[in-house]
């Protein structure tokens, strides 16, 4: 059985996913939910469903990143993760600290990368006209947003659509998405899901 840590930012919605996935059949099961924020509604939302719970908050730290991950680090030592998935996870993270689990995090992020890596991805869409837009869980590399794409759900651009309302859409897509990707990855199936 794989063991999987889940690093949130915010409320959580695609690591509560990830975790209601983890069950049955498969072959992963959740160990840690790790925020940077001791605040971030996710946490709860974890102590909830019986999922072990850290948070580190990385304003003390400044712009030591580096002191940020060390101590990021160790609630995630404990736990000895087979798979790190990032879910909402609002910090750049360091190449040490990605080369720690080189082949064994992943990310999901809301665009068809390698269009629009990093913030603003909605928004950016909406302003290039492009007919589609949707989300892609890929391998994380030190270089941000970069790694090789495991999976990708793509939903149509509507007239009218603001960054809110393609953003909501693309959610919907995301709780679908990283949950297939991350049940393949266990299985050490690495070949893209495509929804």
């Amino acid at each position: 059985m794989k063991r999987v840590a889940i690093l949130i930012s915010g409320g959580g919605s695609n690591m509560v996913a990830l975790a209601e996935s983890m069950a049955g059949d498969h072959p992963a099961r959740p160990v840690l939910v790790l925020s940077n924020d001791p605040e971030a509604g996710g946490l709860a939302k974890a102590a909830a469903m019986g999922i072990a719970t850290a948070a580190v908050d990385h304003r003390p730290f400044g712009k030591d990143r580096a002191g940020f991950e060390a101590e990021l680090l160790k609630p995630l030592m404990e736990v000895a993760p087979d798979i790190v998935c990032l879910a909402g996870f609002m910090r750049v993270l360091t190449p040490g600290f990605v080369n720690h689990f080189a082949g064994r995090m992943l990310n999901i992020h809301p665009s068809l990368l390698p269009k629009y890596p990093g913030l603003h991805t909605h928004q950016r869409a909406l302003d290039a006209g492009d007919a589609e837009a949707g989300c892609t869980v890929h391998e994380v590399t030190p270089v941000l947003d970069d790694g090789p794409i495991l999976g990708q759900a793509r939903v149509p651009v509507k007239a009218g659509d603001t960054a809110e309302t393609l953003a909501a859409r693309v959610l919907v897509q995301e709780h679908r998405l990283y949950p297939a990707v991350l049940r393949r990855f266990a299985e050490g199936d690495r070949r893209p899901v495509l929804l």
